[in-house]
């Protein structure tokens, strides 16, 4: 009886271990896809910034002819 339980238990254990390892390379996932995602944030704000200046420009440019 004793040999039953430790291998139920055995058995469990082995299980939530599997659950924990999956849990850990989907973390590792999200990690990478959040580090993607802020670089593309960044690169976005750089195109918004960068699309506004030239904007200003051409506005300066449009009332000096004025």
């Amino acid at each position: 009886m004793t040999a039953d339980i430790e291998s139920l238990v055995l058995e469990h254990l082995r299980s939530i271990y599997a659950d924990i390892a999956e849990l850990k390379r989907e973390a590792v996932a999200t990690n990478v896809q959040l580090a993607a995602m802020g670089q593309q944030l960044g690169a976005l704000t750089t195109a918004v910034y960068g699309g506004k200046s030239e904007i200003d420009e051409l506005k300066r440019r449009i009332e000096h002819l004025e």
